[in-house]
């Protein structure tokens, strides 16, 4: 899976070959979870703090990871997109 952005510590994925919705998985210290690009949380878990981060950028890009998204669905790399400062 490509990354798309890298923040805090938290490492920003996503595989269009994967499942509907389009979503993408956040890594953070051995905890894995999925957000939809509203922010939902699909499955996993992340630490509340990281959990916040994640949900917080995902509405920050939800665009991007749209135009992203379409990309690797049609087998093209995606961009990465600016992580959180």
């Amino acid at each position: 899976m490509p990354v798309i952005s890298m923040f805090f510590g938290i490492i920003i994925t996503m595989n269009a070959d994967d499942h509907v919705p389009p979503h993408i998985h956040a890594r953070y210290q051995g905890h894995e979870a999925s957000f939809t690009f509203d922010g939902n949380l699909l499955k996993g878990d992340l630490p509340r703090k990281q959990r916040k981060l994640v949900e917080a950028w995902v509405l920050l890009h939800a665009e991007e990871l749209e135009a992203d998204w379409e990309l690797a669905f049609n087998l093209e790399h995606p961009f990465r997109i600016d992580p959180l400062r």
